[in-house]
């Protein structure tokens, strides 16, 4: 067996396989291509080998010839990994849109509404979690079939060098950050400066990590170019969660407190930018729940 290392993410692969060509963005390797004896080749994508194990072989010609999933076990880690996830944001999603629907239309005390965003929170650093074991997990082996298969089982591992690993790992730092503010929001007499410094700044920080993770899975999944992709349903997924990180941050926004009045900039755009946000989450899980292994 030899290995790309020096090209990115290592690969063990059969020695006689020529590795051909290698793209790229931004210093991360997101699709390889290598040769074999016969003419045909195989095409390693990071997002297709994290999320659903699977590999392209394809004929002399370049078409497609068949699809090649990972070996058993490797299979089922990848998928329990993902429904995890896509459950985790799906139920994070519908309390963050259960959260400003309650504070628009007035139902409810402060505190339910910041119980119900914490509940939130809980479940979206549950699916930012498991997006980081999946991908610490993603096959690290390729057999002479184009079968994928991965080491022992980890909960967490380093692997900055990988573009699906960073978008992960950076959308769980930014739940984290989320987890603070919500967190905060249950102090009492909070002057506006404290306000902006305990609540707001993190939950910022927390969106802009989702904006910095979506535009990273954006590159990975378009292989560099950003563009439209309505034919794979990794595309989708990016997307989709990609507009509503853009509507968390526009509410993130607007709810910075006035240090003169003590009131936040806009409160209806921080509800209804928070919803439509939280419910592009929801749709983006259950879009996830079918980016899987074939059994």
């Amino acid at each position: 067996m030899a290995d790309d290392a020096p090209h990115g993410p290592l690969i063990a692969r059969p020695a006689r396989w020529a590795l051909g060509r290698v793209e790229r963005t931004g210093g991360f390797v997101t699709r390889m291509t290598w040769h074999l004896v016969d003419g045909s080749s195989v095409r390693w994508a990071s997002r297709a080998v994290r999320r659903r194990g699977r590999v392209e072989v394809r004929d002399a010609s370049g078409a497609l010839a068949r699809v090649v999933g990972a070996e058993p076990t490797t299979a089922a880690r990848l998928a329990r990994a993902n429904v995890v996830a896509g459950v985790a944001f799906m139920i994070g999603g519908a309390m963050f849109a259960l959260g400003p629907l309650l504070a628009q239309l007035g139902v409810g005390s402060i505190r339910a509404v910041d119980t119900v965003y914490l509940v939130g929170g809980l479940f979206f650093s549950t699916g930012g979690y498991a997006s980081v074991v999946q991908a610490s997990n993603a096959p690290t082996a390729i057999d002479e079939h184009g079968t994928l298969s991965a080491t022992a089982w980890r909960w967490w591992a380093w692997l900055p060098r990988q573009i699906g690993w960073l978008s992960v790992a950076v959308l769980f730092a930014g739940t984290l950050f989320f987890g603070v503010s919500l967190v905060a929001a249950f102090a009492s007499d909070l002057t506006a400066r404290q306000s902006n410094g305990w609540i707001w700044l993190p939950d910022m920080t927390g969106c802009v990590c989702f904006l910095l993770s979506g535009h990273l899975a954006l590159l990975e999944v378009c292989h560099g170019r950003i563009g439209v992709r309505p034919r794979e349903l990794g595309w989708w997924v990016v997307a989709v969660n990609q507009v509503g990180s853009v509507f968390f941050f526009l509410a993130g926004l607007a709810a910075f407190t006035r240090p003169a009045t003590s009131t936040v900039v806009a409160a209806g755009l921080v509800n209804w930018g928070t919803l439509v946000g939280a419910v592009c989450f929801v749709v983006g899980g259950a879009l996830q729940l079918g980016e899987r292994p074939d059994q």
